[in-house]
């Protein structure tokens, strides 16, 4: 089932001689339950499609399709609660609030909509990530792996529609990295959530179903990997 479309998107930032072309008319689309890898050189676009997909900065040109939802049709209001609660980001630097505890963190989505929390739920997550006996920690009490498992609990605990993974190890060293890509791997196959991560790593887009190699701007390849 088709749960993502994008459609001839492009991002052009500045205007005139100074402008760059982010993205130049790029079009694909996913299935629920994918695991998704986009890869490319450093300037290549990759991030930016992220924030296309995320909604977190608007295209120049083009649409993006969330489960039939032509997103950016959205006002800012409409569109930042969509993005609440149908899309999990996790980011390279995790983006956690430092006055917030590890259990508010997580629960911060739920919180900003005003939705009671589901306590098994909650506590699936939290046993699932190992994060039990650090729920009354602050951010800068725990280690970068200890974060980035904070980040994947809260983009989870909406039930989102596809969770976006920007670099999500490359603050951490191996062992930790391998960890959180197992952790992704995991809710990606026993709950058919949808993953798309951006990543340089080689051994971490081979792990995917699929990858889409971007260069300036541009689907430079679009292979399967696991049918």
């Amino acid at each position: 089932m088709e749960i993502l479309k994008i459609e001839h998107l492009s991002k052009t930032y500045g205007k005139g001689e100074s402008a760059v072309k982010a993205l130049d008319d790029v079009s694909f689309t996913v299935n629920k339950g994918e695991f998704i890898a986009i890869i490319g050189p450093s300037g290549s676009g990759k991030s930016t499609i992220l924030h296309m997909l995320g909604g977190v900065d608007r295209p120049t040109s083009g649409k993006v399709f969330v489960d039939n939802t032509d997103i950016y049709n959205l006002n800012e209001t409409q569109l930042a609660i969509f993005r609440r609660r149908q899309i999990g980001l996790i980011y390279q630097f995790y983006n956690l609030i430092p006055v917030l505890t590890v259990e508010e963190n997580i629960k911060l989505p739920l919180l900003l909509d005003e939705h009671k929390v589901d306590k098994k739920q909650f506590a699936d997550i939290v046993k699932t990530l190992n994060l039990a006996n650090r729920l009354k920690h602050l951010p800068n009490q725990l280690s970068g792996g200890q974060q980035q498992r904070v980040s994947i609990g809260r983009a989870l605990i909406s039930n989102p529609t596809i969770m976006l993974a920007d670099e999500p190890t490359g603050n951490l060293d191996s062992k930790n990295g391998n960890e959180i890509i197992d952790l992704l791997k995991m809710f990606n196959k026993t709950f058919n959530q949808t993953l798309i991560i951006i990543t340089h790593d080689e051994r971490i887009a081979l792990q995917a179903d699929r990858i889409i190699t971007i260069e300036d701007g541009r689907i430079a390849k679009d292979e399967v990997i696991r049918p």
